[in-house]
């Protein structure tokens, strides 16, 4: 089975959406020059997280997808020959807007989108005024390095997602992600929502035997009163940490993983053989009532 080499874009961003679209592309050409292959920007990584309040202005942010940053991305994966993970806020159509990523292959080509299934709605993350639930269902994407799935910010939390897309054949799991503290709160819950963060991702390695990337923006934003954690990380497919950035800093990290230990995890801890797949029917519901 091949290796990979990820590459890792964790950035703070500023109110200039071109500038934060050109700083981007600076950091893709340094994950190109250190060897990476497939290279995964956070969520909204051209704008500030704007969901922090409800602003009908914020929807001039959006564009369509294809449009102009996918035009300019694959400009830069065709001339780096990295695939690129571009997490974008979409314009469908007139008043219809979803929090979408888009993935281009390393020759430039845009291979399509995944749009953010779950839609969170939580004191200064008012996602649900600005995006439509994803209609188009889990995707994977099969690129020239490695066939993946990608996964949203507020998706990371449900296993159900995680194993849909493992299910159909994804050897990665990326997720590009935006969040962070309060910086009101102290640093025993700021600690305990870091490491349920990473736990939950880390699970979802472990029950479908593949590598997980999740990719956290960085830095302080709405006025400071919230601090984006950072703490990007990779996990191996039984949840080991094999890499993990810092709270604090811009950081660009490119690592190799080899997609050769999903087959020896998943025939040592056979989970895929002993789902009971017969059993599962009441997922589907909201809640079990027992009358």
């Amino acid at each position: 089975m091949p290796t990979v080499k990820i590459g890792l874009v964790q950035m703070s961003c500023t109110a200039n959406k071109e500038e934060n679209l050109q700083k981007a592309i600076t950091k893709i050409r340094t994950a190109a020059a250190q060897g990476a292959q497939i290279v995964c920007l956070q969520e909204l990584f051209t704008s500030l997280y704007f969901c922090d309040v409800e602003d009908y202005e914020n929807f001039k942010l959006a564009e369509p997808i294809p449009g102009p940053a996918t035009e300019k991305l694959s400009l830069i994966a065709r001339e780096a020959g990295v695939v690129i993970i571009a997490s974008l806020f979409e314009k469908r159509t007139q008043g219809l807007y979803h929090n979408t990523t888009a993935v281009i292959d390393a020759d430039g080509t845009y291979l399509g989108k995944y749009r953010k299934m779950h839609i969170p709605d939580d004191p200064s993350y008012y996602e649900k005024f600005y995006f439509t639930p994803g209609d188009i269902g889990y995707k994977i994407f099969k690129t020239k390095f490695a066939t993946f799935g990608v996964l949203i910010c507020w998706d990371q939390w449900y296993p159900e997602a995680a194993r849909i897309t493992a299910l159909m054949g994804a050897e990665i799991l990326f997720y590009p992600t935006a969040i962070g503290w309060a910086t009101s709160q102290d640093e025993d819950t700021n600690t305990e929502q870091y490491n349920a963060w990473q736990t939950i991702q880390k699970s979802h390695a472990v029950a479908n035997g593949v590598h997980v990337v999740s990719v956290n923006r960085v830095g302080l934003e709405q006025d400071g009163a919230m601090k984006f954690w950072g703490g990007s990380f990779i996990s191996n497919p039984f949840g080991t940490v094999l890499y993990q950035a810092s709270h604090e800093t811009e950081e660009v990290k490119v690592m190799e993983i080899d997609l050769g230990k999903t087959d020896r995890y998943r025939t040592h801890w056979p989970f895929l053989r002993d789902r009971r797949i017969d059993s599962y029917q009441p997922i589907t519901k909201r809640f079990i009532d027992e009358d």
